[in-house]
């Protein structure tokens, strides 16, 4: 199968986009841009792994990358509506009616980013060979398993945060 020549320079302006998410104001932009280039690396990685060709990149890519960004949004929604949830939890007063509203929305928002993935998992079915899909299984625990490693070292590596509860 054909390889993406483009993968090299992709390498390299994800390697010199992240220096510069550090220097952003704020740290939920600098999350948003780590989130970006994580999704940049996986999709580059992901080529990489499954030997994919440009027809299946070019179908591939925008359907992920699209999920991704709205996959995103929910995520950000359920960490605020957990944050939420646990900020009514410590309240003296509560009402069952608030607490189950409240569940009801993050038990909901955990399915809707279920069923992104989901449609990710559709959109590779339709275009991988059987190999290909077999390769996607175990490229992904890989991956994720080495950004979580990364990503713990990294937290190691600066002093704790003090977080606003």
């Amino acid at each position: 199968m054909k390889r993406i020549a483009l993968i090299p320079f992709l390498m390299l302006a994800l390697s010199l986009a992240v220096p510069a998410a550090a220097g952003q104001a704020g740290n939920q932009g600098m999350h948003m841009r780590l989130r970006e280039n994580i999704n940049t690396l996986y999709l580059i990685r992901m080529t990489q792994a499954l030997d994919l060709t440009e027809e299946q990149t070019a179908r591939i890519f925008p359907v992920i990358t699209r999920i991704d960004k709205e996959k995103a949004a929910l995520q950000r929604q359920l960490a605020a509506g957990v944050q939420n949830l646990r900020q009514l939890i410590r309240r003296e007063q509560v009402r069952d009616e608030e607490v189950l509203d409240l569940v009801r929305e993050v038990r909901d928002l955990r399915r809707r980013v279920r069923d992104k993935d989901a449609e990710v998992e559709a959109v590779l079915d339709e275009n991988l060979t059987p190999v290909q899909k077999a390769k996607f299984l175990l490229f992904s625990v890989d991956f994720y398993r080495g950004i979580n490693e990364s990503l713990n070292r990294a937290r190691q590596a600066r002093p704790p945060v003090k977080r606003i509860q």
